[in-house]
């Protein structure tokens, strides 16, 4: 928490790696808000060699631990062998104790399953030890009011506009209640990080009545839950993606709207299109895509693919600083 972190806390801020745009980038940007107001982020998965890599990356992290007679890399600092690990160990004990008591939890189990630095790291998060991490995420539950995990990508084109994705990585098939709620947290991201107003465009494969079947009927009611739920928010549907991003097309498709043709959050019907949509952009596109980044969570806590890079590991912890 804010309040228990001081100028000698472990904090988050990337060095900046070469860039070869001539524009500053939404990274260069990110990184820069993440050295302004700097968070403790916890790396717990100290076994891969890409973590330890990026910790070396960035300014005083903080991983759980590291296998014994292992030296911290220079400017690392391991919660395992801090003075205080074993006050913060005992409280996250009787935290998650008294958490899952419900389901038969004991002191003797928690101890047992908090030796996951995984899950350890998750409960010192919420308990307020750090502003959030990066791995999985069970244990720290979800923020108030959320009912899902959900995720979004920030998708950086090559003209340097930012557009968020969601949800592209977590949800299947939502209906449309929960897609409706990715819509919501879906821009509640976007602004966060870009500061710019979200514009929500709810997809499809119909634009306002061009297509009749239930799979547009449940991003109409997504719609409408959303309006209703979130009044303020600028959300549009149901658009084709073109409709939703070109301004000639979305003012022939829908005149009038102010998101159809200008939309900077996309939120997807569901997780085959997102995935899709994502990659294409990426792929074809040239777009640099940031994610999946979860949210709907109690505290910042990002999760990572099997196949990134010791750089993408940096540039989410960024992102989870800021988003802290």
């Amino acid at each position: 928490m804010r309040g228990e972190e001081t100028a000698e806390s472990p904090t988050i801020s990337a060095r900046q790696p070469e860039r070869h745009h001539s524009m500053t980038s939404i990274l260069d940007t990110l990184r820069q808000s993440a050295s302004n107001q700097p968070r403790r982020i916890l790396l717990p998965e100290h076994y891969d060699e890409r973590v330890i890599a990026a910790a070396s990356a960035l300014a005083q992290p903080i991983l759980i631990e590291l296998p014994e007679g292992q030296e911290a890399p220079a400017g690392v600092e391991v919660f395992s062998r801090r003075s205080d690990a074993e006050e913060w160990t005992a409280k996250a004990i009787a935290a998650f104790t008294k958490a899952r008591a419900a389901k038969g939890m004991t002191t003797e189990k928690a101890t047992e399953q908090l030796r996951n630095p995984v899950l350890l790291a998750a409960v010192l998060i919420k308990l307020g030890f750090a502003a959030g991490g990066v791995a999985g995420i069970q244990g720290l539950g979800l923020v108030p009011g959320a009912k899902q995990v959900s995720s979004f990508f920030l998708m950086e084109l090559t003209d340097g506009r930012v557009l968020t994705y969601g949800d592209c990585g977590v949800i299947p098939d939502p209906d449309s209640a929960a897609l409706a709620e990715i819509a919501i947290v879906s821009a509640a991201s976007h602004q966060r990080l870009t500061s710019e107003e979200a514009k929500v465009a709810m997809l499809s494969f119909s634009t306002k009545g061009s297509a009749e079947h239930p799979r547009v009927d449940k991003v109409r009611a997504a719609l409408e839950l959303a309006k209703q739920a979130a009044p303020e928010l600028a959300i549009y549907g149901e658009l084709q993606f073109d409709a939703a991003f070109v301004p000639a097309i979305g003012e022939k498709k829908a005149p009038g709207s102010a998101v159809a043709g200008h939309a900077n959050v996309f939120i997807f019907p569901d997780l085959d299109s997102g995935n899709i949509g994502y990659k294409i952009t990426q792929r074809i596109g040239g777009a640099k895509a940031l994610g999946p980044l979860l949210q709907g969570l109690a505290k910042p806590w990002m999760d990572l693919s099997r196949g990134c890079s010791a750089e993408d590991i940096v540039d989410v912890v960024v992102i989870a600083g800021v988003l802290a």
